[in-house]
């Protein structure tokens, strides 16, 4: 692990790169979290975190599962595509941005079989594409991902 001044002055200085996890249930409705921590502290947004140092893909989406969903076994995925997120803010909140480039996985999942933390988001809900979309909470790109040719039609309820 970096030192607080360490990540500070990388998270200053150049993007990171992070997954999101776009978990669809059988209803179609898509699972968001409310933020903890900066940025985006206190918006809806979907899972997800930052790929380490030295970590392969695979290794981060698998730990992300984990750390994010509680889930501990492999679930298969579909690439979305790569986003820039860009935030005024940051986890120390020092004056300086923040800037993800982000890859997004689309995957299914249940409920019943999350096992969520509270590390990152105090709560949990699910949302309907079009309550999503009309929600002021929503984080402008959580929405990205629904939005008409931002992202691929997930075909949600």
């Amino acid at each position: 692990m970096l030192s607080v001044d360490t990540f500070k002055m990388v998270v200053s200085s150049t993007p990171l790169i992070s997954i999101d996890l776009i978990i669809k249930d059988s209803a179609g409705r898509v699972l968001l979290g409310k933020r903890s921590n900066r940025p985006a502290q206190g918006d809806w947004f979907v899972p997800g975190g930052r790929v380490l140092k030295d970590e392969l893909l695979e290794a981060a989406y698998l730990r992300l599962l984990y750390n994010e969903l509680g889930v501990s076994s492999a679930v298969k995925a579909k690439f979305i595509g790569v986003y820039q997120h860009f935030y005024s803010d940051n986890f120390s909140g020092s004056d300086f941005s923040t800037h993800y480039v982000v890859l997004a996985y689309q995957l299914s999942l249940d409920g019943e079989c999350l096992n969520l933390p509270n590390e990152q988001h105090s709560e949990y809900r699910w949302f309907k594409k079009e309550e999503l979309l009309n929600c002021e909470q929503v984080h402008c790109h959580t929405k990205w991902y629904f939005q008409s040719g931002k992202a691929a039609d997930f075909n949600l309820v």
